[in-house]
């Protein structure tokens, strides 16, 4: 019987592509090549794609692609003549131009299997501003927040602290890794603030900033989701909020807990936000949501991540290897949700037989 061929996407034209590579280098070390052929597939970060023996950081030195949009027949095409055809893509690529809806849409205009969230959840989820709206009309605790449009008068600082107190944070709108974020406890920092937030993007968030621990829920499945037990990001008291730096560049600056350290009435509590917050903005296959638990036992749903990192620390396959799900399995359990999901849309009429004439 012969593999199953799993095109894994990484870099991409975003802020994030080191974190992409980081993740997608995990994937393509820990997939089951007794079942499936890993086939990489690199984009710069002038968003060139090419055909990579594996996944680094030098993705030009493969053989740059051109794609077949044929959705009865959709394939890669290799500067040397190498054709793919893959069973499924995988795209590993962290935020914009790969986790905000433009790959899937290629994707799915070509009718290709893709795991993960579709056009409209990945475009909705890495909105802030729209994930917002969506989680507090859904009934979902969520910050206290304002925004502000690149062009469009700006917030003053004594406007944002009336309505949000200090301290407050300053997001760009669409991007994930805490780029483009500022934690403000005084007037001097505002301004620098914003323009760090629309340095990444057209739009700025401004958010209540809620002293609480730093929880996070992997969320596995379709129909229906599952929750992992919740884990715990701890931070180091040399960092005021989890930057980017702390994430991905100290290896002091964080330590883990998982399962976190808290009530089994709370843990489920956290456990339906979760999977409610993963229907909310329409998560497919898998997903990471992010909240936060306050001292008086609140809770607040943060963002969610429909791209979560896979390197042997990131949260999502540390929660599932907590439940008996190694890596490798989870990997498979991702192949296997997408291929089930996608065989799904088939039952979709694309055709409406009527007497026009055209």
């Amino acid at each position: 019987m012969s593999k199953l061929k799993i095109a894994i996407l990484y870099g991409g034209r975003s802020v994030e592509h080191g974190v992409s590579i980081n993740s997608a280098r995990n994937i393509f070390e820990h997939i089951d090549t007794e079942k499936f052929e890993p086939v990489p597939i690199g984009i710069t970060g002038r968003g060139i794609w090419y055909l990579t023996s594996s996944v680094g950081k030098n993705i030009d030195q493969g053989s740059e692609l051109c794609v077949r949009l044929n959705p009865q027949h959709p394939e890669f095409i290799a500067s040397d003549g190498r054709r793919i055809l893959p069973d499924v893509v995988f795209p590993v690529l962290h935020g914009t131009d790969g986790e905000d809806g433009s790959i899937q849409g290629l994707l799915k205009a070509i009718d290709l299997p893709m795991i993960g969230t579709g056009v409209l959840g990945s475009s909705m989820s890495i909105n802030k501003l729209v994930a917002k709206r969506m989680l507090k009309e859904a009934g979902l605790p969520v910050a206290d927040f304002l925004f502000c449009n690149f062009g469009d008068p700006v917030f003053s600082f004594q406007q944002v602290r009336a309505k949000l107190g200090l301290p407050f944070m300053v997001k760009s709108a669409n991007l994930g890794s805490s780029v483009g974020v500022s934690k403000v406890k005084n007037e001097t920092e505002f301004a620098g603030a914003v323009q760090e937030g629309f340095r990444y993007d057209d739009c700025v968030l401004f958010e209540k900033f809620i002293d609480a621990r730093e929880l996070e829920c992997a969320v596995l499945g379709n129909d229906p989701p599952e929750a992992s037990l919740p884990g715990e990001i701890i931070i180091s008291k040399n960092y005021e909020f989890y930057t980017f730096d702390a994430k991905y560049v100290d290896d002091q600056a964080v330590r883990i807990e998982v399962p976190a350290r808290i009530d089994a009435t709370v843990a489920g509590k956290i456990q339906d936000l979760s999977i409610k917050a993963y229907q909310t903005l329409c998560g497919q296959d898998f997903a990471r949501v992010d909240l936060f638990l306050t001292s008086e036992g609140n809770v607040f749903v943060n963002e969610i991540n429909t791209i979560p990192g896979f390197t042997d620390s990131s949260m999502f396959p540390v929660m599932w290897k907590e439940r008996g799900i190694s890596f490798t399995e989870l990997i498979t359990r991702l192949i296997d949700l997408s291929l089930k999901r996608h065989a799904g849309t088939k039952r979709i009429e694309r055709d409406f037989m009527s007497d026009l004439k055209f």
